[in-house]
Order: structure tokens, then C-alpha cells, then sequence
């Protein structure tokens, strides 16, 4: 303990700018197959979603059916659009998903996450946006199990005092 390092310019001197430079993480490979597209699987609640992106004109298909077809809902058509939105890439790829398990709203959730996941894959110049967005991270939330001896998975039965 002869040299007590007290600053950060103390061990900046002593470890040196070289060490510095390498220990900076390596720039991202944009990652696509043979065809051109990034897949990427994205999770909502109980619905898993896969996702495969390419550069076109905007077209959404989910489960072999059109985004307004299948999502009917204004809000859920809204979720779907929100990463090219954010990303600046607004009818500039297609998407072509197929989603199963949960409700409406945890697959367009599910396919949100997977849209995001795949365009950060495409093009690593949008993670940050999308990253600040919080649209990388997967949504930990879901439903409760039910307990044995409650009703549901925290309501009671009702109480009688007589």
C-alpha cells in the first residue's frame, strides 16, 4: 500500500489511456439471414411472438393476416406502430409475425417487443432510441397463480362470524 491512489486522475496516470481504450465494448454487427431479415422473439404477459423484419413498404402481417385485421383495436394497431415511430423508420420495413398464447393485448405487446428487438438486430444505430424508449425490455409483469384455500389468487372467501 505504498501508493494510495486518492483521484480519478491518480489511476487514470496509473493504469494508462491504452487499458482504458480496450476495456470500451466493440461496436454491434448488424445480425440478418439469407434473405435480408432480422428475427427476433418477443414476450408479453402469456403470448410469445416471432418476428421477422426486412426493409419495404410498411406491410404488417400477423398470423397470415393483415395488422388492421387482426389487431381491430385503434390502441393495439398504435402498440405495433410505436418502435418505427420512435426508431425514425416509419413504413420502411415490413414485418411478418406469427403470435400465440395470451389475450389481444399482451400478443400486440409481445409483437412490439419483438419489432423492437429485431430493428435494433437489423440496424444497431437504433438501440439507443428504442433502448430510452424502454421498448428492449421485456415486461416481467404476469397474472398471478391462484392459492390453494383463497378464492382467487389473494381474495379470500367471505368471512362468517356466525
Amino acid at each position: 500500500m505504498a501508493d494510495d491512489i486518492k483521484s480519478l486522475d491518480e489511476l487514470k496516470s496509473a493504469v494508462g489511456d491504452a487499458a482504458l481504450a480496450e476495456a470500451e465494448a466493440p461496436a454491434r454487427e448488424p445480425v440478418r439471414d439469407q434473405f435480408g431479415r432480422s428475427y427476433a422473439t418477443g414476450k408479453r404477459k402469456d403470448a410469445v411472438a416471432r418476428v421477422w423484419i426486412k426493409p419495404g413498404s410498411g406491410r404488417v402481417t400477423v398470423n397470415g393476416k393483415e395488422m388492421k385485421d387482426y389487431f381491430a383495436r385503434p390502441v393495439l394497431q398504435m402498440i405495433l406502430r410505436q418502435p418505427f415511430t420512435v426508431a425514425g423508420v416509419t413504413d420502411q420495413f415490413d414485418v411478418m409475425a406469427t403470435v400465440k398464447g395470451g389475450g389481444l393485448s399482451g400478443q400486440a405487446g409481445a409483437v412490439k417487443h419483438g419489432i423492437s428487438k429485431a430493428l435494433q438486430l437489423f440496424d444497431p444505430a437504433l438501440r439507443s432510441p428504442l433502448k430510452a424508449a424502454g421498448f428492449l425490455t421485456r415486461d416481467a409483469r404476469v397474472v398471478e397463480r391462484k392459492k390453494y384455500g383463497k378464492a382467487k389468487a389473494r381474495r379470500s372467501f367471505q368471512f362468517s362470524k356466525r
